[in-house]
């Protein structure tokens, strides 16, 4: 099998047709420069997304899936048929606005070969406002700051890094723990290593899994806001899926990595931090303390 330049891997889940037709519109000149491939995996659709890809993008490769996976095994199936030296696991709901941007991320991989994962910075619709994307692994510590909205004080925040850092840390380059699976640069030859995604993570912090992985073997994880992509948010799993999944995954990530006295502790934390989150964000945290 021929290596190429690039491998992107897309997931469709359920009926996000129009999100995938934009964000495959926008690959076609970002990779016009480079020898890739586009892997699209179509997770349950009854939209005519097939017929969509097939018939305004031939030269993707369409893989269709009719029982529903999680984030990380959907992007294992796109992995499998991946030739490229670079991988790039990309979200349906992104755009990208810069016909370079992948040229030179891999350009800038290439002088780096210490970075195993890179990942550039996602804006707002508006092209202006930073999202969060990714941040350090969750210690006890970092998870109570988090869920206390104690990583937000002013003095608190600029001493002790968060989980989930505040968004003001996203506006400069550095490496950090992990970066978010919406725009996830490896090297292939890593992910032959480490295994891929853990497919027990149904969605969200399989990301930060892989993150941990690669670390492990010495490689770092390297945040490049130069570059930038729109990034939509929260098409597939919705807000109160999206806060269930985080709180049960991180328990898991716990049990598979840290000292299972941790476990507890997290759990209480957890709890703790949704009884602070139900006045202000009401019934979704209400919910996530039933449940987790």
């Amino acid at each position: 099998m021929k290596k190429l330049d690039l491998s992107v891997i897309i997931i469709n889940f359920g009926n996000t047709k129009e999100y995938t037709k934009n964000c495959l519109k926008s690959l076609i000149p970002a990779t016009k420069k480079l020898d890739s491939e586009v892997i699209l995996i179509d997770n349950i659709s009854t939209d005519g997304t097939k017929e969509m890809v097939k018939n305004g993008f031939p030269s993707v490769k369409y893989i269709r899936k009719d029982k529903a996976y999680g984030f990380g095994e959907n992007n294992n199936f796109g992995l499998e048929k991946a030739s490229g030296k670079y991988v790039l696991f990309l979200n349906n709901d992104t755009k990208i606005t810069d016909n370079n941007i992948l040229k030179e991320m891999i350009e800038w991989m290439d002088k780096n070969h210490q970075a195993g994962v890179s990942s550039c910075a996602l804006l707002d619709s508006d092209g202006k406002t930073y999202q969060r994307s990714g941040g350090y692994f969750p210690n006890l510590l970092r998870v109570l700051l988090w869920m206390s909205f104690i990583d937000d004080l002013p003095i608190i925040k600029n001493l002790i890094s968060s989980y989930h850092p505040s968004l003001s840390y996203f506006e400069k380059e550095h490496n950090q723990d992990w970066v978010t699976g919406a725009f996830y640069l490896v090297r292939k030859e890593i992910l032959d290593k480490v295994g891929g995604f853990d497919v027990n993570y149904y969605g969200y912090v399989e990301e930060t899994d892989l993150s941990f992985r690669i670390k492990k073997l010495g490689f770092k994880i390297w945040y490049l806001p130069k570059w930038s992509i729109t990034h939509y948010g929260k098409i597939s799993y919705g807000n109160e899926n999206s806060v269930i999944f985080e709180m049960k995954n991180l328990k898991l990530f716990y049990k598979k990595h840290y000292s299972a006295w941790q476990l507890p502790i997290l759990s209480i934390i957890i709890k703790i931090g949704c009884l602070i989150r139900i006045p202000i964000f009401g019934k979704t945290y209400a919910k996530a303390f039933r449940t987790i």
